[in-house]
């Protein structure tokens, strides 16, 4: 998922992109430890949205801090 897909969805989506990737990672690593998982990029990827996704509420939640003061 690109930056740009992640700035233009609400907040609610992004929780829910957030526990799906992060139920994705958990079942990858399940994966990988019983040598089935045959792309191990896919781990990184999956980590990599994680960090987007929460740089983006994060980014939210200041901005919302900044306007409210």
């Amino acid at each position: 998922m690109k930056s740009k897909e992640i700035r233009e969805l609400t907040d609610e989506q992004l929780a829910s992109k957030l526990d799906e990737a992060r139920a994705e990672l958990f079942n990858l690593r399940f994966q990988m430890a019983t040598s089935q998982l045959d792309n191990t990029a896919r781990v990184s990827n999956v980590k990599r949205d994680i960090a987007r996704i929460q740089t983006e509420m994060r980014a939210r939640e200041i901005a919302a801090a900044n306007a409210a003061n």
